[in-house]
């Protein structure tokens, strides 16, 4: 059973992840996971494509050639940015930004666009530089806000990032994504209770996808409870592939370490919508 792990770079969060748990479901199922995309552009009403990389493809070189006749060009440089995005051209997103930025250099959304870039590019401290000036103190944006805690946790500074969680929990209650990254927060300090008791939380949401549950499963390997992982894993594959996922995990954790197994996790994006 193939498993299809979609990932939506329009939906902000700290995007730049290298996914390592999926590999490991992926590598143990044959190499058969999915990943693919899933946009929806806010800045104009466009059709969004459907997952799978051809459709980013095109989306791409559609907006890259839109963006090629007006560089700077707000919604074209946002939605192929995007695009870059979800081919994991990050780099290139970030230059696109950051032409934006000079253009528009007090517009929000262009802001935190280019935070997100930045992030995925692995130029953090940048991107939190940026992503402070991406929305006004007196209407905080909570999906900027769990940018801003991933980029606190990636540059090891857990209780900053953990304040950006709880200050955007209080905007977004019970938002599973914002669990989720609090819960991975947690587990990079290996305070795996409160790792585990808040994924479990977000895993509840209706909203929460394969993604927040694949993080659980990983708490619990870690925790050692690897028949609860298995379970949790079966929500979304057969017996066999739920076995082979927390197999791969383990392989993962023992070659790896908690720390990079965290870091490597499958994050899920945030809705802008």
């Amino acid at each position: 059973m193939c498993v299809a792990y979609r990932f939506s770079p329009a939906r902000g969060w700290l995007s730049r992840v290298a996914l390592i748990a999926l590999a490991a479901a992926a590598a143990s199922l044959g190499g058969c996971a999915e990943l693919s995309g899933l946009a929806a552009p806010n800045v104009e009403a466009a059709q969004a494509p459907p997952a799978g990389s051809d459709q980013w493809r095109a989306y791409t070189d559609e907006w890259g050639k839109r963006y090629n006749q007006n560089p700077g060009d707000k919604t074209a440089s946002i939605n192929y940015a995007r695009g870059l995005r979800a081919l994991t051209r990050y780099s290139e997103a970030a230059a696109v930004m950051r032409t934006a930025a000079v253009d528009a250099p007090q517009d929000y959304e262009v802001l935190g666009e280019y935070g997100k870039a930045l992030a995925d590019s692995g130029e953090l401290a940048q991107a939190k530089d940026v992503l402070t000036r991406a929305y006004p103190d007196d209407r905080p944006d909570w999906t900027i806000m769990s940018v801003q805690g991933a980029v606190e946790d990636e540059l090891g500074d857990h209780d900053g990032a953990r304040k950006f969680y709880a200050d955007a929990l209080k905007i977004a209650p019970s938002e599973p994504f914002l669990l989720n990254n609090l819960g991975l927060s947690y587990a990079l300090t290996k305070q795996l209770p409160q790792a585990e008791a808040t994924l479990r939380e977000a895993s509840a949401s209706p909203h929460a996808d394969v993604r927040v549950r694949n993080n659980l499963a990983l708490v619990l390997s870690l925790e050692g409870k690897y028949a609860q992982a298995e379970d949790v894993s079966r929500q979304d594959m057969s017996d066999d592939a739920a076995r082979a996922n927390v197999k791969a995990i383990r392989q993962m954790i023992a070659s790896r370490g908690v720390a990079s197994a965290v870091r490597s996790s499958p994050q899920p994006t945030v809705a802008t919508e």
